[in-house]
């Protein structure tokens, strides 16, 4: 399975698609379930542990992925969907199980310090 589905010629000039596809795969390297992460172009980054995932999380902005990244907890990504930035497609209640995952996953220091810089150019 492609890690992301290949960007259409036009999505080529945004090279932000490029790097929050590559931060996403950092951040979620630990993730033990799969999810699929929907950019703004429409590019699906595949996270987490291999296999078909119940939902998919859509990220309207680049803003939202930064902010998201940034400080991540189960209330900004509440305050995002309430919002509308972004949107849950599939299962609901397999996303709300996926977000409890995501609460229990340990993301390294190491990954945090060398993904710092580049979320902050998104």
């Amino acid at each position: 399975m492609d890690q992301a589905r290949e960007p259409l010629s036009a999505r080529d000039d945004d090279p932000r698609v490029t790097t929050a596809a590559e931060l996403l795969r950092q951040v979620f390297a630990t993730l033990d379930v799969p999810l699929v992460c929907r950019l703004w172009d429409g590019t699906d980054v595949h996270v987490g542990a291999p296999g078909e995932s119940p939902c998919a999380v859509v990220f309207r902005s680049p803003a939202v992925v930064r902010r998201l990244l940034f400080t991540p907890s189960m209330l900004r990504f509440g305050e995002a969907f309430i919002d509308g930035e972004i949107d849950i497609e599939g299962d609901l209640f397999a996303a709300m199980d996926v977000g409890g995952h995501i609460e229990t996953m340990h993301v390294p220091l190491s990954t945090v310090l060398q993904v710092l810089p580049r979320v902050l150019s998104l």
